[in-house]
């Protein structure tokens, strides 16, 4: 028991510890971007189950892989929000609410959106390529899911998860997740499925640049701040010293 309260510590206490302090301090307004995206959702949810407002968010956030490809792309960001109609609501609010929740406190709100929009528009984007390879290819698509409306945060979450776990060093849990969705696909071959692995895959680069941007800019930072050490000792003087170090002057011959 003491083994596995120790591991959760290791995996999910600096998360835990960065998630609490902001939300005791701060409680909902720690979190707007989130409380918003909540309300949103709920809002769209109840305006599609009404007959006058069902095509109207099928219009502004529903996308298919038939569409024109400027259309997807203009509703990629709300459909993010549109609860999918054959699943319960409540399981997309609580998704929004704990995922993006965690994530706008550790990361911030526009990083949480930006992965979230990267996340969704990776698996807008791979349909239209798994229908065009094919049923039969690997990574193919039949050609009837080109009328399969995609919409739902679940790319979202699953991008997210990966990501903020990376980040704080939960690698297990990364670890956990990705090959859960890669269960998902063995065990259900589907379009969410499938777009699921396309915003693992899409987070992965993100993760891997991000990795390297940082060793780079740490790796910058320490030659500068080297140099900036060598060219300061240059410049003060000992004491008893007949050198003159600084001064851009020969030393002194004796």
């Amino acid at each position: 028991m003491r083994t596995l309260a120790r591991w959760a510590r290791e995996e999910w206490g600096l998360l835990y510890v960065t998630a609490r302090e902001a939300l005791l301090k701060r409680r909902l307004q720690a979190v707007p971007m989130t409380v918003g995206a909540v309300c949103l959702t709920a809002l769209l949810q109840f305006v599609q189950n009404r007959s006058w407002g069902y095509q109207f968010v099928q219009n502004m956030g529903a996308v298919r892989a038939e569409d024109p490809l400027w259309l997807a792309l203009l509703r990629t960001p709300l459909s993010l929000f549109v609860p999918a109609l054959d699943l319960p609501v409540w399981g997309a609010l609580v998704q929004i609410l704990l995922v993006f929740g965690i994530a706008e406190v550790c990361i911030g709100w526009w990083r949480t959106l930006v992965i979230a929009y990267v996340a969704t528009l990776a698996g807008t984007l791979y349909a239209r390529i798994g229908i065009s390879l094919g049923a039969h290819a690997p990574f193919g698509l039949p050609w009837t899911d080109a009328q399969v409306v995609d919409t739902g945060p679940s790319a979202a979450v699953v991008g997210l998860a990966v990501y903020v776990a990376w980040r704080y060093g939960a690698y297990a849990t990364a670890g956990a997740v990705t090959v859960a969705m890669v269960a998902e696909v063995l065990v259900k071959e589907n379009l969410a499925g499938k777009e699921h692995l396309a915003a693992l895959m899409a987070v992965g680069v993100l993760c891997l640049a991000v990795a390297v941007r940082h060793r780079h800019g740490r790796g910058l930072r320490l030659r500068v701040r080297r140099a900036y050490g060598r060219l300061s000792r240059r410049g003060q003087r000992r004491p008893g010293s007949r050198t003159g170090r600084g001064s851009g002057l020969p030393p002194i011959q004796s």
